[in-house]
């Protein structure tokens, strides 16, 4: 299979435990890929034949903006949302990342990984 991913898409999300999280709000990153056989769409160059990243983009954004207390849900609402409108994807996985975690300490970033 051949794979299409969506690198490093910044969003500004209201997900966490904590209520400040849910009004404050915190910075996320989020990658995906796909798997599907875009051998069509190599030969025919037209993008009916492929998985259209700029809705897969859309569907992730307007994920991103339903808020969630767990990260868990956020990946799995992606996925879902994905497939359902792409039944042709064979595997795929989202990561999640929230920058800068109020976990007590210094940390990058917290990190859901699910797959499909």
């Amino acid at each position: 299979m051949n794979r299409v991913e969506l690198v490093d898409l910044h969003f500004y999300a209201y997900h966490g435990c904590f209520e400040e999280e849910q009004i404050i709000g915190n910075s996320f990153i989020v990658n995906f890929w796909a798997e599907y056989d875009m051998m069509q769409a190599a030969k025919s160059d037209n993008i009916m034949d492929a998985l259209n990243y700029q809705e897969v983009y859309n569907i992730i954004k307007g994920q991103m903006e339903i808020k969630s207390h767990l990260l868990e849900n956020v990946a799995y609402r992606i996925l879902n949302a994905i497939k359902e409108r792409f039944p042709y994807i064979t595997a795929a996985q989202v990561s999640v990342d929230k920058l800068n975690p109020p976990l007590g300490g210094q940390v990058g970033a917290s990190r859901v990984t699910m797959s499909i």
